[in-house]
């Protein structure tokens, strides 16, 4: 079953430059993006099937704030700090609080394409991760009317963080915003939406493939937010945050229609909805999931409806985003041969 498929009518190959290249953009002050996903000039511009390592900051904070914590500062990748000491404007920060690096432009991308996305490489660029509650935040918020936070130790050899004596977590890193400019302006990183975003969506490790559509020339891809884990909801408002290193493909699709990011993992097709009503984000993702039955599976509505509650787990994505999200499922190992034909 070609990647390709999670796009409506989509290309065969995409639009690929002639003999790809391979890009780093580093984590610097005139690299970031504070707090926003936005128009703005590109940190770099690359062709249809170049490939880009993009390094991140974590969400934990400054260095000077992990120190307090607990954490030794040589622990600390050193462009931490080099970005929090910048005279960065505060005009150029916020609304959000993520820093996210790029943008990367994709040459000829345009508002109606489609970018894909490979997560080729996620790495963890550092020994710990953090984790917290605030007052009036997380989705409990009347419950724990105070303010927490954790240091989670990393063993990246063995992939487990040491959570507390006895709880060890798996490691599954992820970044939990990626997307692309809005069709104009400046818009909040908090809320994932259309342009994809703060999705903290779990499945998107390395081997996994997002498509986004495109709404602004260049497209303007940002990534950051690193995770080691999460888990579905992720209720108290941050996972285990952490410095990570991602390596992505990117592929332009010219021309396609797509409504909402998608994804596709090894095993799953996945669907996305976002918005500040659950009972909506569910609808907007189960939606997506019959149209892509319809099209790319041949289905009939009232067949792609039924199959979608034998077989489609409704997953609850975040609940603390502002714009909560759900994906929707859909194992691969269910189309036999004859389905596939």
């Amino acid at each position: 079953m070609r990647r390709l498929l999670l796009v409506a009518g989509i290309s065969l190959a995409g639009v690929s430059s002639a003999s790809a290249q391979d890009y780093k953009l580093l984590a610097t002050p005139s690299t970031i993006e504070w707090g926003h996903y936005a128009v703005t000039k590109p940190a770099i511009t690359v062709k249809s099937g170049d490939t880009v390592s993009i390094q991140t900051l974590s969400t934990c904070g400054s260095t000077e704030r992990l120190v307090a914590r607990g954490i030794k500062p040589e622990d600390i990748p050193a462009y931490n700090d080099v970005i929090y000491k910048a005279a960065i404007p505060d005009s150029e920060k916020g609304p959000g609080g993520h820093i996210l690096t790029g943008p990367v432009a994709i040459e000829g991308a345009e508002p109606g394409d489609v970018l894909e996305v490979q997560i080729l490489k996620v790495d963890i660029d550092a020994n710990f991760a953090c984790n917290g509650f605030g007052l009036h935040r997380g989705f409990l918020p009347m419950d724990f009317p105070y303010s927490r936070n954790r240091i989670i130790p990393l063993d990246r050899a063995k992939m487990i963080g040491h959570f507390a004596p006895g709880i060890d977590i798996p490691l599954h890193p992820f970044f939990g915003s990626m997307g692309v400019a809005p069709g104009q302006g400046r818009v909040d990183s908090a809320p994932p939406f259309s342009h994809a975003g703060n999705m903290d969506n779990k499945e998107l490790v390395a081997g996994t493939t997002l498509y986004i559509p495109v709404a602004a020339k260049g497209a303007l891809f940002v990534a950051g937010d690193g995770h080691a884990g999460q888990g579905n909801g992720e209720v108290d408002i941050t996972a285990m945050e952490t410095f990570l290193t991602g390596t992505f493909k990117f592929v332009l699709h010219k021309h396609e229609a797509l409504n909402w990011p998608r994804a596709e993992t090894p095993t799953h097709y996945i669907s996305m909805g976002f918005s500040p009503d659950l009972k909506e984000a569910t609808e907007f993702a189960l939606r997506d999931m019959i149209d892509f039955l319809v099209t790319e599976k041949h289905m009939s509505r009232d067949d792609a409806y039924m199959l979608s509650s034998v077989a489609v787990d409704m997953d609850i994505t975040q609940l603390v985003d502002g714009n909560v999200g759900v994906h929707a499922m859909l194992p691969k190992n269910i189309f036999t041969d004859a389905a596939k034909k």
